[in-house]
């Protein structure tokens, strides 16, 4: 029997304030700076508000998605600390004779909390509010913590290295068309093309999804039905994790999902919009 998706992430976890040690900050100073990012990047950023937007590779895989956010002339970039100097190298391709300085900001760092008790340039995470606040800081304003991968994993917000890799998933597969890191309406971007044939035509075949399970699990372990491989599991933390499913095979199981020896259940985020199918066997 084939039910429509009941089961929903859990709430976000409480997490004290604390810097994100993989995490680094690109500053962009000049005139026309945001109007630049606008227009590499999936989101509209002319508004000014902090956004979640994806650098793309012109066939619409994730180079390199980021957290913008602005200051009065100077525009920040929230990035994988592995992916800055990368990031930085494309930026300044792009920048071509623009009248920019972009460099990484080793005197910043990225820092969270549940509660709004940050300071720095603090804002809401613009994916979902259910995993708390992100700001800009000096660095060493704050020291390293725990209780943040369990939160965003809890509520199946993947991670930039973690999860989601550089040129490895389309922004369908990472789930950012449903966490506000794309918008269909604005103009020309790197890979706006395959993005947009993708949405209209409701082609996405793989997601992130939220799982849980008891016992250790292995990233990048293959996660199968019987015979048939489902999909392949991400990070994880204290029982819960994410998987990158194929949502038609998800659909169509009739023997309990599998990685590892481990069973695990499928979950739908409080976050999605789109039809999920998850059969009782795999609840």
């Amino acid at each position: 029997m084939v039910a429509m998706a009941s089961a929903t992430v859990m709430m976000t976890n409480s997490f004290s304030p604390q810097v994100l040690d993989d995490r680094a900050v690109i500053r962009i100073t000049g005139e026309g700076a945001l109007a630049f990012l606008h227009n590499l990047l999936t989101t509209n950023l002319m508004m000014g508000q902090p956004a979640y937007a994806a650098l793309l590779t012109p066939q619409g895989k994730i180079l390199h998605d980021v957290f913008v956010v602005t200051d009065g002339d100077l525009v920040w970039l929230d990035v994988a600390k592995p992916q800055a100097e990368d990031l930085l190298k494309r930026l300044i391709m792009y920048r071509l004779r623009a009248k920019l300085q972009i460099e990484v900001a080793p005197d910043k760092a990225v820092a969270v909390a549940s509660d709004d008790s940050l300071q720095g340039l603090k804002f809401v995470d613009p994916r979902t509010d259910s995993v708390g606040f992100r700001a800009i800081v000096n660095s060493g304003e704050y020291a390293s913590g725990s209780g943040y991968d369990a939160a965003r994993i809890g509520v199946g917000l993947a991670d930039s290295a973690k999860d989601i890799g550089s040129g490895e998933m389309f922004v369908h597969e990472a789930n950012l068309d449903q966490l506000n890191g794309v918008n269909f309406k604005k103009g020309c971007y790197v890979g706006q093309e395959v993005v947009s044939r993708t949405h209209h035509r409701h082609t996405a075949r793989n997601r992130i999804l939220p799982v849980r399970f008891n016992g250790p699990i292995l990233q990048g372990a293959d996660v199968t039905s019987g015979e048939t491989r489902i999909g392949t599991m991400l990070s994880s933390s204290d029982g819960t994790g994410l998987a990158l499913l194929r949502l038609d095979r998800l659909a169509e199981v009739t023997q309990p999902l599998l990685t590892t020896g481990i069973k695990i259940s499928v979950q739908k985020p409080l976050w999605a919009n789109f039809e999920l199918q998850i059969p009782e066997v795999a609840q």
